[in-house]
């Protein structure tokens, strides 16, 4: 299958019997509109999710030093060393 580009405008949305399917801003906009007002809080809560964080919690700072630390003192196991199976 042959990747695709997408333009900012578009978002990727499902992917449907092997066809990759967009929609633009304005098109999910428009679904919006048609949504059961007693449902909007459910998709907020999805679309929130897709929204990157600019400035990190305390906790995921702290979790990024822990990571580091233990990398430098070689305390990680390797992708290869995990038995899949």
């Amino acid at each position: 299958m042959k990747l695709q580009t997408f333009s900012q405008e578009e978002t990727l949305i499902k992917i449907e019997r092997g066809f990759i399917m967009t929609a633009t801003r304005q098109q999910l906009r428009d679904i919006i509109d048609v949504v059961d007002s007693k449902e909007l809080g459910v998709l907020y809560h999805v679309l929130v999710r897709f929204i990157p964080e600019s400035v990190p919690l305390p906790d995921e700072i702290e979790a990024i030093r822990l990571g580091r630390d233990e990398i430098r003192r070689g305390e990680t196991v390797s992708h290869d060393e995990i038995d899949w199976s």
